[in-house]
């Protein structure tokens, strides 16, 4: 049991606060789901990048998926092994695909065609063979919030299927380019399983294909995405997500790259802020408390529920909106939600907050970011110092 009073006292709020037992609990879930195929699960680093997150994962075996150079050197720097890191995202510059391939990671997943001939272009001013999968859009529904759908082609990311065959292709014939994998991811917060078997089964059924044709490639590539229980969600089960990739790879022999992030952390972290006063404005009633949209935005961005739990407090229950100090109306945490009366420094502990919170966080109001706590074993530990306001002027000071 976690002493989120404790805690508050000792390093302040607001604060995230991280389970790292129940994370290791988290990837061992999953990896038992995989463990009768060959299979690296690459943590997905954009979830919660705290350089002491990434490495609890690599000590459990875990690889990186990163969708930026900085991402990259960050699982680099937390002890992933180069060849576990995979570098995503639509739009990489030179200078980070060079980067990338002077690392010699596992591979650079390809967008388009258009980045195709820039990582193939730069591969052979390096005058080498870059690794590189291709991630393709299957054009599947998968039922989440639109703004983290990414599986359809009406979002950014993949190309069709004519097209990555087109790519690999062209690869196959290219002095500087060494296709070893295909990638797909549809979204994410995913909580249906069918939209992830059909695109499952569609980008096998393109392997089979390039394999006709010797393309062979190593790896096969499911992303992320699997959802989490934020309220009353039914989420898949490791199993489950395990045998329906399974089942779509029949008769293919490859290893299975699997790339969770929210999976892992999102219920293993917590958020902690507390009250400042109570307002009412007519009939409407405010909680106001000291942290905000810069802190943790899901709420004003996504309309995201989370559960928040009044610590110590047992009167009964009214609607109110939890409200921070930003100058913003969309700076909340929640809207119309139960809470007993609240008090000057009562603490409130907003739950599943482990993933794209502190990562999502600005300095927005001059406002530093929150220190980070480790939990694990019983013993709390700082993995990240709260921001003071001589680091927010640090790049700016000298201009002065």
């Amino acid at each position: 049991m976690i002493q989120f009073q404790a805690l508050a006292q000792t390093y302040g709020t607001p604060l995230y606060v991280y389970d790292f037992d129940a994370m290791k609990e988290q990837f061992e879930a999953l990896k038992v789901a995989f463990r009768g195929r060959k299979s690296i699960l690459a943590y997905a680093v954009k979830a919660n990048s705290n350089l002491s997150v990434i490495k609890h994962f690599a000590a459990q075996g875990s690889g990186a998926d990163c969708v930026s150079i900085g991402e990259v050197r960050r699982a680099l720097t937390a002890g992933v092994p180069k060849y576990r890191v995979i570098f995503s995202g639509v739009g990489k510059r030179d200078d980070e695909i060079r980067e990338a391939i002077e690392h010699d990671i596992l591979y650079i997943n390809v967008e388009s065609e258009g980045e195709l001939g820039r990582v193939e272009t730069i591969a052979k001013e390096l005058n080498v063979k870059a690794r590189i999968s291709i991630r393709v859009n299957p054009n599947i529904d998968p039922k989440t919030h639109p703004y983290i759908s990414t599986g359809l082609h009406d979002n950014k990311f993949g190309v069709e299927i004519d097209a990555a065959k087109r790519m690999y292709i062209h690869a196959k014939n290219s002095e500087n380019l060494d296709a070893v994998g295909i990638h797909f991811h549809i979204g994410s917060q995913l909580t249906d399983l069918e939209p992830i078997y059909e695109a499952a089964v569609i980008v096998a059924d393109l392997l089979r294909s390039l394999q006709a044709i010797d393309i062979e490639l190593k790896f096969f590539d499911i992303g992320g995405g699997l959802g989490v229980r934020y309220d009353n969600e039914t989420t898949i089960t490791p199993y489950d997500y395990a045998q329906a990739i399974l089942g779509a790879l029949k008769g293919i022999d490859v290893t299975i790259i699997c790339e969770p992030g929210r999976f892992l952390t999102a219920n293993a972290g917590y958020f902690l802020t507390k009250v400042l006063y109570e307002k009412q404005n007519g009939t409407k009633r405010f909680v106001v408390v000291d942290g905000a949209m810069n802190d943790l935005i899901r709420p004003s961005l996504y309309n995201a529920y989370h559960r928040i739990e009044a610590i110590g407090k047992t009167s009964d229950m009214t609607p109110v909106d939890v409200v921070g100090p930003v100058c913003e109306s969309g700076d909340f945490l929640a809207k119309n939600y139960p809470l007993p009366a609240m008090e000057h420094n009562d603490l409130l502990v907003v739950h599943s907050a482990g993933a794209y919170g502190f990562g999502m966080g600005s300095n927005y109001n001059t406002r530093g970011r929150c220190a980070e706590i480790a939990v694990e074993n019983g013993e709390a530990r700082i993995i990240r110092a709260r921001e003071t306001f001589d680091d927010l002027i640090a790049l700016e000071r000298e201009y002065l």
